[in-house]
């Protein structure tokens, strides 16, 4: 799929039903994995996914928070906090039918140029077993902090003259 059929366009108010949705299918796997019922599973979803957006709104208020739509559905989240010398991934999410398609490869090429034209390293946190993991190493990401929960990665900006020396 072309990334032209794709937009990001900033959250809204009204998105709040779409992100928790998309938040419990980020989850899903370790959430089949306790002994609960369903509403238990939902109340606790929905707590951890307000607790994060609240987080996210109170400290990262200057953040780029983008739905990536296709012809207008949502079909994920993108949202990129821009540092004076860092770009930080905070989070790149998609629906599992979405999954596996380019989407995240695409728009972290789009950070990766933009890191590397503006001199800026580009940070993030991932779950060590996310597969998304192997998607970061390819791009040149490399662990740089573990708090037993998340890696924090880095990829140092690449001038044009170091990858046409190291090229």
């Amino acid at each position: 799929m072309p990334i032209s059929e794709l937009q990001l366009r900033p959250i809204a108010e009204a998105d709040q039903a779409f992100l928790r949705e998309l938040y419990a299918t980020t989850r899903a796997h370790e959430m089949h994995q306790v002994p609960w019922d369903q509403a238990a599973i939902d109340a606790f979803l929905t707590q951890q996914f307000d607790a994060q957006h609240r987080y996210y709104q109170e400290h990262y208020h200057d953040a780029q928070f983008s739905l990536i739509c296709h012809q207008g559905q949502s079909v994920g989240r993108l949202y990129v906090f821009r540092g004076p010398n860092t770009l930080n991934l905070m989070d790149i999410a998609l629906l599992p039918e979405w999954r596996r398609q380019g989407i995240g490869t695409r728009y972290l090429e789009a950070l990766v140029r933009e890191a590397d034209e503006t001199g800026k390293s580009i940070r993030l946190f991932v779950e060590a077993t996310n597969p998304a993991r192997r998607l970061y190493d390819r791009f040149g990401f490399v662990v740089t902090g573990d708090n037993r929960v998340y890696l924090q990665m880095q990829r140092a900006a690449r001038t044009s003259f170091a990858q046409d020396v190291f090229a």
